[in-house]
């Protein structure tokens, strides 16, 4: 089968609604960001020059109007974008806290990235890209759960490489158990885990970070997990090797998208060597790329408009 894609997304695409100051009344500002963690992977991917698509569902509404435009003006394929009559595009509104740390609310009950059915998702197509990603979003409720599952078996059967980010967000689930087993159920199938510092602990019950990969590696087998830890940089672990980079400091005004970007980044870089043969140094050159970029995307508000150049990711690196 010939590759039309580089990356072909599933998963969540919402609108972000980060504070952003006050009115003169005192009341809090909200800003409308085009989001949703698959597409602002996707979004990285295509300033560095990949082809890629998403399948996902908004609403018919004008908040899914500009979600098409969005990503359709960034580069991404939305050839497989639903838009459901019924059901409403999905939004979070993001509360930042003095130091920097957020908390979600979500209108999603429903909402229309979890309407999306199994008979929706297309084999032919997901057997077009090199690289399949996907999440948790797309896996907290049955129909869109079977959906994700499809797809899934269809990258594999095809023989695309598969990259998982749980990106756990506790609200969305009925119980964290079902969000637990869903997250085992990616690891099972994921030849690339990205997954941060909190969710390594939440998962494997391990304090340590090198005991919680451990656990999983022995468990699942995942050629690559790359670990995030926030401003203090990112660990990958592949074939027996650990590598850790520093992060960049930077003046932050808002982390949503910053493990995105991290994800983009190395799925890119992944996608210019060779897999099955990555080396240290390389391993090492492909997180110091990516710690920069989502040091970058920290500095502005939302993430898919605001994905960073490959130049001032370089800059930032050079120092």
């Amino acid at each position: 089968m010939e590759k039309k894609y580089d990356v072909i997304a599933l998963g969540e695409l919402l609108i972000d609604f980060p504070m952003n100051g006050k009115s003169e009344q005192g009341n809090n500002l909200f800003e409308a960001c085009p989001g949703g963690a698959p597409c602002n992977v996707l979004a990285l991917l295509n300033k560095m020059g990949k082809k890629t698509a998403f399948l996902g569902k908004v609403g018919e509404d004008q908040f899914g109007t500009l979600l098409r435009d969005t990503i359709t003006e960034a580069g991404i394929d939305a050839s497989h974008l639903m838009m459901d009559k019924d059901v409403n595009t999905t939004l979070a509104f993001v509360h930042t806290f003095p130091d920097g740390d957020r908390e979600f609310s979500f209108y999603r009950n429903p909402g229309a990235d979890m309407m999306l059915r199994e008979d929706e998702v297309d084999p032919e197509f997901i057997a077009q890209t090199r690289l399949f990603h996907f999440g948790t979003l797309s896996m907290t409720h049955d129909g869109v759960r079977a959906a994700t599952k499809k797809a899934l078996k269809a990258a594999k059967e095809n023989g695309c490489l598969i990259s998982f980010d749980p990106n756990l967000r506790p609200p969305l689930w009925s119980s964290l158990d079902l969000a637990k087993e869903q997250m085992e159920y990616g690891f099972g199938y994921c030849d690339i885990l990205k997954i941060s510092d909190n969710e390594i602990q939440f998962v494997s019950g391990k304090e340590d970070y090198d005991e919680g990969i451990a656990y999983l590696q022995e468990k699942y087998n995942i050629p690559l997990i790359l670990l995030t830890m926030g401003k203090d940089g990112s660990r990958a672990y592949y074939k027996g090797m650990r590598v850790e980079r520093p992060g960049f400091t930077v003046s932050a005004i808002e982390t949503t998208g910053a493990g995105d970007t991290f994800c983009g980044s190395s799925l890119n870089y992944i996608l210019e060597h060779d897999f099955d043969n990555l080396t240290e140094d390389q391993l090492g050159e492909m997180l110091t790329f990516a710690n920069a970029a989502a040091a970058l995307i920290t500095m502005k508000k939302g993430a898919i408009r605001a994905m960073p150049e490959r130049e001032d990711v370089m800059k930032l690196i050079e120092g």
